[in-house]
């Protein structure tokens, strides 16, 4: 009894510790933007300081094939072609990765930020969701996955959580907001949101147990 309360305590501090973190980076968010020159490189940094034009599209996005996602999901060719190769080799060990959000434009992520700014309030829906041209999903690189459990705000608790974290760089892809790291990328932890970097970086990325703007700084 006295080690699930210390170990409740000790969750409570860290999540407290987490937000408090967040909160006061968040001077640094939104600050100093640069604009990014290379969107079609599959490493690129689009974070809260690095931001797309809002008439980027990707030239090569193409429809998953939808055994793989819900309806109408697009990601550039190559992300594409490993998502299904991962979702395919999943389901093939009883396993199911459903691709449920991936490419967004600038203007339907204005859309949806400002929801959230509605439905939440602003400092909520700072480190929720991204403000437009600051949304990874606008790259075509990133997807939000859903399980078993068909819900992918709970997908940390389906058995394909563990399958991804164990699997997925193998394919190109990173947890691209883990948990503890929120002071660093400026979001809230994601375990759905998965990001396609090519296998090699993907590898270094879980090898290091780093973030993208960590291995960005090695470069």
């Amino acid at each position: 009894m006295v080690i699930l309360l210390n170990r409740i305590i000790i969750s409570t501090l860290l999540i407290i510790i987490i937000i408090y973190f967040i909160y006061k980076n968040n001077n640094q968010f939104y600050k100093n933007i640069k604009d990014v020159k290379k969107p079609y490189k599959l490493d690129t940094l689009v974070n809260k300081n690095n931001r797309l034009s809002k008439y980027y599209r990707p030239y090569d996005l193409i429809k998953i094939n939808e055994s793989y996602s819900n309806k109408n999901k697009y990601l550039r060719r190559d992300a594409c072609k490993h998502f299904e190769l991962l979702s395919k080799d999943a389901k093939s060990e009883g396993y199911r990765i459903i691709a449920v959000s991936t490419y967004r434009s600038y203007f339907y992520q204005k859309e949806l930020f400002n929801h959230y700014v509605k439905t939440k309030g602003l400092k909520k829906a700072l480190i929720a969701s991204a403000k437009a041209g600051h949304s990874e999903h606008q790259l075509g690189l990133s997807v939000d996955v859903e399980g078993s459990n068909f819900d992918y705000n709970k997908f940390e608790e389906s058995k394909e959580f563990k399958w991804m974290i164990k699997n997925a760089y193998k394919y190109g892809f990173i947890l691209r907001y883990p948990k503890g790291k929120e002071y660093i990328t400026g979001f809230k932890y994601e375990p759905w949101h998965f990001r396609y970097v090519d296998v090699k970086i993907a590898k270094f990325i879980h090898d290091k147990k780093i973030t993208l703007e960590e291995y960005k700084k090695t470069r």
